[in-house]
Formats: C-alpha cells, sequence, structure tokens
C-alpha cells in the first residue's frame, strides 16, 4: 500500500469557500463517480486546513489529499487513464494553483506512536 499526499492550494481568484465547495462537491465526486479512475484507488481523502490558530500549517495551503493506492503502478495506471485527461486535468485547472503542488508517493509508516483511547486517559 502507498499513499499520494498532496498540499493544495485555490487558484488564484477563488475565495476559501468556492474552492471548498468546488473541491469536495465536484472534483471528489468526479473521481468517486467515473470508474475508469475510481477502480485504481483503495481510498481517497479530503482534508480541510483548520482556520485556527493561523500558526497551524504552512501559510497559503488550503487543504491536504491523501489517496491510497495498492502500488506505484496504480498511481501510474490513474494518471495514465484517458479519463483523467479527459476530466481530471482540466477540472484541476478550474480551482487548484498547480504550480505550488506539493505531492509525495509515500510507504507504509515506518513508526507510529498510538496515544491512549480515550478510556484510558485519567481524568
Amino acid at each position: 500500500m502507498v499513499k499520494l499526499v498532496a498540499f493544495l492550494k485555490r487558484r488564484d481568484g477563488m475565495t476559501l469557500d468556492e474552492f471548498y465547495e468546488h473541491w469536495e462537491g465536484t472534483h471528489g465526486p468526479l473521481i468517486r463517480s467515473t470508474p475508469e479512475l475510481a477502480r485504481h484507488l483503495v481510498r481517497y481523502e479530503q482534508h480541510r486546513r483548520v482556520p485556527e490558530p493561523s500558526w497551524a500549517g504552512t501559510k497559503g495551503y488550503d487543504g491536504i489529499t491523501i489517496q491510497w493506492l495498492d502500488s506505484v503502478e496504480a498511481f501510474s495506471a490513474f494518471c495514465a487513464e484517458p479519463k483523467y485527461a479527459e476530466l481530471i486535468e482540466p477540472d484541476e485547472e478550474r480551482f487548484l494553483d498547480r504550480d505550488s503542488l506539493i505531492w509525495m508517493i509515500t510507504d507504509e509508516p515506518i513508526v507510529t506512536i498510538d496515544g491512549p483511547t480515550t478510556s484510558e486517559v485519567p481524568t
């Protein structure tokens, strides 16, 4: 299992509300409703930036997406789908500042630290 993690900025001239509306209401559903694309994904996540405090992340980034895939080859196959070029690339141009996109494909975690569950936290 690999994960694509991408930091996203909205395109110039778009409000934050417009960005979230398009990302969550159009872009995600477009991927989900296109079988040629959805079949390559194990999981697709969208994470909004928390609005406060202002120091809670690099300035200018509006959210991250995490896409879970079986392999790097599955990611390559996703991007090679004709529907990706037909639907996803033009849609990204509508709402993303693609020049500022930061992304990385990661492997399974090497180190994980799990905190106590709520029931284990002393009161």
